[in-house]
This record gives structure tokens, C-alpha cells and sequence, in this order.
């Protein structure tokens, strides 16, 4: 839940007015990244690789968002602002909005995955589900774009996955339906705003090696071990890196993507086929 803010959630080595600016495939752009910091030792996971990938392609700034505070802390770029926020606090994403007028790419990685049949699954971890997976980016997106509007565009770059309206995985069905939901809020928000220079894509993944997928998959009774199984004997023979999927969330910021919007981004090294 919402922690308040502290000194640790605005700290950033050095003003990104003041610092000069760095060349790369995103130079000049500031860009926000929602569960940036998760990762566990030397594996980052989805937002924290995309994080390393637009700093090491020149952005100004990343506006890194968690709810980990000691994982935000491991981020020690001065072109990094860390900011301590759940991603379900709609007052603490207006403050953020207010306090970062100047985003240019919005990247909304936060998610969580329920794991149960829906015959089992709660009224609380529905909307816990719809909570985190959806209605954040809805609150994101809705205190952001007019800023990027006023601005002449940006990007907006949301996380789906594969088990979503592409493909129905054992004991998702909850996860599945949130994820469908983001295609279908993408899609929407890309024809409100495609006069507005504003581009909205979807990233769908299959499963990937991330520390919340190596985790999950330590359960024996857990239907990510069939994922695993599948992948390396019957797709492409391993799990997707969370670096590759960077790499193609790096391409949706940049301005080479400039003709993509309202997209469905599929990397799943086969799991759909």
C-alpha cells in the first residue's frame, strides 16, 4: 500500500536541468518506468532491465517508480529519480504528474499475477487483480497524457502478456482477463489520441525468466512449470530474457516507432504459434 513520501522518494543525484545531455537512441527524452526496480542478485526483471536499457541509450532522465524502496535504492544513476509509490494511489501518481510535467515516454510494467481457478478466486483478489493490473494504468495514463499532449506527444508503452486474449493459460483466468483489459485500453486510448502525436503500444509476452516467474515456478503444483516445460521442449527451447523484452520497449519509446500505435507487440518465442 501507499507509504507517504519520504526523502528517498524525490532523491536524484543532481538536477536533470542542469546535466548534459547524453546521446543514444533516446537522447533528449524523459522517461517513466512502473515497477523499475524489482530484480533479485544479477537478474533484473521487466522494468528494471527497461530501466538500464533507456539510460544506456541516452535518456535524459528515468522516473523510476516502486513499491520496494530498498530495491529503488540499488539504482544509482544521476540520471535516475526514484520515487516509493504504489501503483494503485491515485493522489500519490497526481503529485508524481506534478512534480515530472515533462514525460515523454510512459511505461506501465506494474503487475501482478493470481494464480488460482476462478471457482477460487475472491471478490478482493478480483479487484486487487483489476486494481494493480489495470485501473494503474488508467491512472497513470489519465494524469500524464494531457501533459503530453501540451507537449506535442509522447510515448505510452503498457504491459500485457500472452495469457490474455491471445492465448487461455490453466489457473489465469483472472490474470487473463486483466490482461485482456489492457489490450482493449490500449487500443482505445491509441484512436482518443492518434491526432494528438500520442502513440499507445502493447507488449504481450510469453513467460519469462524473470526473479517473479523463478519464484512462482519453485511450486510443484504450479502450472508455470508446464510454461517451462513447453518453451524448452516444444518452442524455442528456453524462456524469454527480460532484456529482450526491454529491448523491444526501448524500439516503442524511441522515435523509430514513430508509426506504431494502438499495436499488439507479441514476444513470445512461439508460445502463441
Amino acid at each position: 500500500m501507499w507509504r507517504g513520501r519520504t526523502a528517498l522518494d524525490t532523491q536524484c543525484c543532481g538536477h536533470h536541468n542542469t546535466m548534459a545531455s547524453p546521446t543514444g537512441r533516446l537522447s533528449g527524452k524523459h522517461c517513466l518506468v512502473t515497477a523499475a526496480a524489482q530484480g533479485v542478485m544479477l537478474v533484473a526483471g521487466i522494468g528494471r532491465a527497461t530501466v538500464e536499457a533507456f539510460l544506456r541509450e541516452g535518456a535524459v532522465l528515468v522516473v523510476a517508480v516502486d513499491i520496494n524502496a530498498q530495491k529503488l535504492n540499488e539504482l544509482t544513476s544521476d540520471r535516475v529519480v526514484r520515487r516509493v509509490l504504489d501503483v494503485r494511489d491515485g493522489e500519490g501518481i497526481k503529485a508524481l504528474a506534478r512534480d515530472h510535467p515533462d514525460i515523454d515516454v510512459l511505461f506501465n510494467c506494474a503487475g501482478i499475477v493470481h494464480q488460482r481457478p476462478l471457482l477460487e478466486t475472491t471478490d478482493q483478489e478480483w479487484n486487487n487483480s483489476f486494481d494493480v493490473n489495470v485501473k494503474s494504468m488508467f491512472l497513470f495514463c489519465r494524469e500524464f497524457l494531457p501533459k503530453m499532449i501540451s507537449r506535442g506527444g509522447g510515448s505510452i508503452i503498457n504491459m500485457s502478456s500472452a495469457a490474455s486474449s491471445l492465448r487461455g493459460i490453466d489457473r489465469r483466468c483472472v490474470y487473463g482477463a486483466t490482461k485482456a483489459a489492457v489490450i482493449g485500453l490500449t487500443k482505445g486510448l491509441a484512436m482518443e489520441h492518434v491526432r494528438d502525436g500520442i502513440r499507445c503500444n502493447v507488449v504481450c509476452p510469453s513467460p519469462v525468466a524473470s526473479p517473479s516467474f523463478g519464484s512462482r515456478s519453485t511450486d510443484p503444483e504450479d502450472s508455470d512449470l508446464e510454461h517451462i516445460s513447453f518453451m524448452e521442449n516444444k518452442r524455442i527451447g528456453r524462456l524469454a530474457k527480460p532484456e529482450e523484452v526491454a529491448n523491444l520497449c526501448l524500439y516503442l519509446a524511441s522515435d523509430e516507432s514513430s508509426y506504431h500505435t494502438g499495436n499488439v507487440f507479441v514476444i513470445d518465442g512461439g508460445f502463441t504459434l
